[in-house]
């Protein structure tokens, strides 16, 4: 039966999707949501059962990791169950998967293995700390990354100690990592005809994220501490409190400065000396800050927001989650959408924060139940129905 694409911008793509928890499908659910044909390898287990990991089936997290998918079940355990895997491999564009390194080399499914059969295979790897190296049959977990990686000595008010971040960013960021390095190296086969093996790591990931941070440290020997709700280096920039919540103010530069300065009614403090510079400013953060918010706490948010935008000063208000999903220009955006489903279930996820002018990702279809189409996708690989019959009394399939 025919399977709805979410676009076409990925259509002619088939991925085999062995990935688990929040990286991997993290980096999958980018290839579906461009229209992959994305087939999800449910694992069996000798006795007939499967393994779940990751939350329950029907929880909010699954549903939004796994949308514009479909499952089948399989025993990679099985030699039987092997050889269907690399039958389907063999037809394949891309697998991807996130098991620690030793555990697919045991199964059999590793790259060089699957490269035998289809020297076209894109395979991608995420992994908490790498390939190989003194650490690499470490188990990975966000947090432990976000630790390593030094997000969380930089995360936090001063002398606060340690803080992880509210997201599992280590997670996410490997995903989408790992997803852009998967299209590099398929634009990269229509050039040379072969694939290659795309690594990538929660640690490197989080690494990469510090960005300037880490900069910092490479070419000028700064080591970066917890700053709190203070930007580094632009100042002031922070929370301040209102009448009625926060605000968030961003000021990049003097001329910001001296806008911001204007918009809540203290001109004295563009001409003040322990304002009047950068460095001055950066010097006096705590007055500077404790004098803009013993202004902005006399009036309610909306009126900053209005009034340091017609300034040209950046500023926004700050939203818990379900305050943010009521934003107008959250709904314009449209970060909301609803899943068909021949149930007729409510389910409503986030949507892709990019647009595509001619291919558009959308909602498609649900996640898959358990091994949904298991019988169905075999017969598009070309599996016969006596065969498959076969699969499901020997519990392959």
């Amino acid at each position: 039966m025919p399977f709805p694409r979410a676009s076409q911008a990925l259509s002619r793509f088939t991925v085999l999707d062995l990935t688990r928890v929040r990286s991997g499908p993290t980096c999958v659910r980018q290839l579906a949501d461009w229209g992959a044909n994305v087939v999800k390898i449910d694992a069996l287990l000798e006795d007939g059962g499967g393994e779940q990991p990751g939350g329950p089936r029907g929880g909010s997290d699954f549903q939004n990791l796994h949308r514009n998918k479909r499952a089948m079940t399989l025993n990679l355990k099985d030699p039987k169950g092997l050889e269907v895997f690399k039958r389907l491999a063999e037809q394949a564009d891309v697998v991807v998967e996130n098991f620690r390194p030793d555990v697919k080399a045991k199964l059999g499914i590793d790259y060089e293995s699957i490269r035998k059969i289809n020297p076209r295979i894109v395979y991608g790897s995420i992994s908490g700390f790498g390939q190989d190296g003194p650490y690499h049959k470490r188990p990975g977990f966000d947090q432990i990354a976000q630790g390593m990686g030094g997000l969380m000595s930089v995360t936090g008010a001063p002398g606060g100690g340690p803080m992880r971040v509210g997201i599992p960013v280590a997670d996410l960021t490997a995903g989408l990592f790992c997803a852009i390095g998967i299209l590099t190296a398929l634009l990269e086969r229509d050039v040379s005809g072969e694939g290659q093996w795309v690594q990538t790591s929660l640690l490197q990931a989080q690494i990469f994220m510090l960005d300037f941070q880490a900069a910092r440290w490479l070419m000028e020997k700064e080591v970066a501490k917890q700053a709190g709700n203070n930007h580094p280096t632009s100042i002031p920039t922070g929370v301040f409190k209102t009448s009625d919540g926060y605000i968030n103010i961003a000021t990049t530069g003097g001329r910001i400065w001296e806008r911001c300065a204007q918009a809540i009614g203290a001109p004295e403090l563009i001409t003040d000396p322990d304002y009047a510079t950068a460095p001055a400013r950066s010097k006096n953060r705590d007055a500077l800050n404790a004098r803009i918010g013993a202004l902005t706490e006399k009036k309610s948010t909306e009126t900053w927001v209005q009034a340091l935008n017609a300034a040209g000063v950046p500023c926004g208000p700050i939203y818990s989650i379900d305050q943010m999903f009521e934003d107008a220009q959250v709904k314009h955006l449209g970060m909301a959408q609803h899943v068909p489903n021949d149930e007729n279930r409510q389910i409503q996820l986030v949507s892709q924060p990019v647009t595509l002018s001619r291919t558009p990702s959308r909602m498609a279809a649900r996640p898959p139940e358990f091994g949904e189409q298991t019988e169905e996708l075999l017969a598009e690989f070309g599996f016969g129905k006596e065969e498959i019959a076969e699969l499901r009394q020997r519990k392959v399939v």
